[in-house]
């Protein structure tokens, strides 16, 4: 790693509140997991990454379908946004264009993210 992006990290560590020093280190660790480990060799030597469980951000009881994606792209941050895109938008359009009800589509879209979820963990 470059040293000025090893400093970078460090500094934005100390800077953050414990519990989002935290998440920056499940996030760092995830992205390791995902993409550190290219050749067998590696896998095998390398210690398992625990993909971080998603953070507690409690459903309030008026919501928007906006706000709902955006608590959930915040519960999932170890999720890949774009493989969730194609998804996303076609129930965010049965809403928009179709009128579909607030409260199915953000239900819907809340076993979307943590089905995504579910098979990443598994995957691992």
């Amino acid at each position: 790693m470059p040293d000025n992006i090893e400093k970078r990290l460090t500094e934005i560590a100390q800077r953050l509140p414990a519990a989002q020093a935290a998440a920056l280190l499940e996030f760092a660790e995830f992205l390791l997991w995902r993409h550190g480990n290219d050749s067998a060799e590696e896998s095998r030597s390398a210690p398992a990454v625990e993909i971080p469980a998603p953070l507690d951000i409690p459903r309030p009881a008026e919501e928007s379908v906006v706000k709902a994606v955006k608590r959930l792209r915040a519960t999932y941050p170890m999720l890949d946004a774009r493989k969730l895109l194609n998804e996303t938008s076609a129930i965010l359009t049965q809403h928009v264009m179709q009128g579909r009800d607030k409260i199915e589509v953000i239900e819907e879209l809340e076993i979307l993210f943590r089905s995504h979820y579910e098979r990443v963990a598994g995957d691992k």
